[in-house]
């Protein structure tokens, strides 16, 4: 796993890396993390801190650009959006991207996606737009 500012790479994850970029990325947005208007690191930097090609951080920006995550100004580099065009009908996206490395977790510790789903509805909160999630025991 490598981990830069808010990316965070698994060499385990059967998607593309620059899929992974890109996913982070939106994350960061949906989040909050990264604000409209905020740059994100130059391409090489980038490419330097994960020890990667420029081509795939190149790659992710162009992906986030097509999707309207992000802009690109010429010679400026890559900005979050100012308005993203996705908006909450991302959410549903980033929930099952997290579901889907869960039950990828999961599975390498030998339990079934029901085992996750119990578990998940034990510490699920009744009410989810007020209540606050349980500390880790």
């Amino acid at each position: 796993m490598m981990r830069s500012m808010f990316i965070e790479l698994r060499t385990d994850d059967p998607r593309p890396v620059y899929r992974q970029i890109a996913d982070e990325v939106q994350r960061g947005v949906a989040v909050g993390v990264l604000k409209p208007g905020e740059s994100l690191p130059a391409t090489r930097q980038l490419a330097s801190e994960l020890k990667l090609n420029p081509n795939t951080i190149q790659h992710a920006y162009r992906t986030l650009a097509h999707e309207g995550v992000v802009e690109m100004r010429r010679g400026l580099g890559a900005f979050v959006a100012a308005v993203p065009r996705e908006g909450k009908r991302s959410l549903p996206v980033i929930a099952r991207q997290i579901a889907e490395r869960a039950l990828r977790e999961a599975f390498r510790h030998g339990l079934l996606a029901s085992d996750l789903m119990r578990a998940l509805q034990e510490i699920a909160p009744v009410n989810t737009t007020t209540a606050q999630l349980p500390a880790p025991k």
